[in-house]
């Protein structure tokens, strides 16, 4: 068996495809294998299935294949048209590749697998290709599965962005809660980022989401209140985002308190910024005692960490009955406790 036909039953193909030849770069570690067809060969239009000529060929296309062993091994081809008479001129469908993607079908099996299992960062080195290339193979498969379950809108979302790129861009996931799936990937954070994914279904079925898990990111809100009926009676901020806001409110006391103690002449908040934001069971014995001996002291700082601490008990009940009773509670107390936290976004 020739390097060709040897290729050919590897990539899995058939007439009218052919490999035309096989190169190998022993320096570079590359296998490139050139595709083609025989002449006057037929194709079917892809809009319609007619069988026609070929029209003309694309430029030569490059995309990355499955390695042969350690050689990166890429796959060359010009890419058929046809002049369909309904349709007019189009690119042929071509069994190796979806359209737009610059791997094989086999690789980006390969790669999602990877990916199921590392890390983006991770799979891209395993892998050999880029960040932003992992990136975007996970993209299309979140496409892919998407366009397979139809119109049907899952019940319990969850929104979040992702920062790339070192913080320099963000992304758009929204997540199927009860399936643990990803449901979409959309550039930026934009309102419009998450508005395209509800726009993809029809508004009547956009009723059916029952709840909505996000942060307090306004273009988010937005997002959900115009494209989600009833959303305001949907939306769930989740608890990481709530306690954040409330660590920095704590925060914001305890630096206007502090200037103010200073202008008096009294040290006491002086270097205690960590003690009131770490959890007492991370602290050493020496900051624990001081800490104790802070919270003992009539600070507005304490009663404003006291509220903190009080609030983590929310997320322990299993009952929406008993977490409301617990909540009004809480929110009296807080908005009685004389706290200001001025700044506070």
């Amino acid at each position: 068996m020739d390097s060709a036909e040897l290729y050919r039953q590897l990539l899995g193909l058939t007439a009218p495809w052919i490999v035309e030849r096989v190169e190998l770069d022993v320096a570079q570690q590359h296998v490139e294998v050139h595709v083609g067809h025989a002449p006057g060969q037929r194709f079917a239009c892809p809009e319609c299935g007619r069988e026609l000529s070929v029209y003309d060929h694309l430029g030569e296309r490059v995309w990355r294949h499955l390695d042969s062993c350690q050689f990166l091994t890429y796959l060359h081809a010009r890419a058929p048209r046809v002049s369909c008479p309904g349709h007019g001129v189009r690119q042929v469908t071509l069994p190796w590749a979806q359209p737009g993607s610059r791997f094989t079908n086999l690789f980006e099996t390969l790669a999602i697998e990877v990916l199921l299992a590392a890390n983006i960062k991770r799979a891209a080195e395993i892998l050999r290709i880029t960040w932003d290339e992992a990136w975007g193979l996970m993209a299309r498969a979140v496409v892919r599965g998407r366009t397979a379950k139809g119109e049907a809108m899952p019940t319990h979302l969850g929104v979040d962005e992702k920062a790339i790129a070192k913080g320099h861009r963000y992304m758009t996931l929204v997540c199927d809660l009860k399936e643990a799936t990803v449901e979409y990937i959309g550039e930026e954070r934009k309102e419009a980022s998450l508005g395209a994914y509800f726009d993809a279904f029809p508004e009547e079925n956009r009723e059916a989401v029952e709840a909505i898990s996000l942060d307090m990111w306004p273009p988010f809100i937005n997002a959900c209140r115009e494209k989600v009926p009833d959303a305001d009676e949907k939306m769930v901020f989740d608890r990481f985002h709530i306690m954040r806001h409330v660590v920095d409110a704590v925060d914001k006391v305890r630096k206007q308190e502090h200037k103010a103690l200073i202008k008096a002449g009294d040290v006491r908040l002086t270097k205690s910024k960590y003690l009131w934001l770490t959890n007492p069971e991370n602290m050493t014995d020496q900051a624990r005692q001081r800490f104790n001996e802070l919270k003992g002291i009539e600070l507005k700082t304490g009663r404003a960490w006291a509220l903190k601490e009080a609030l983590r008990a929310l997320w322990s009940y299993t009952s929406r009955a008993w977490a409301t009773k617990f909540w009004k509670r809480w929110y009296f107390w807080a908005t009685h406790s004389r706290l200001r936290c001025d700044g506070l976004d």
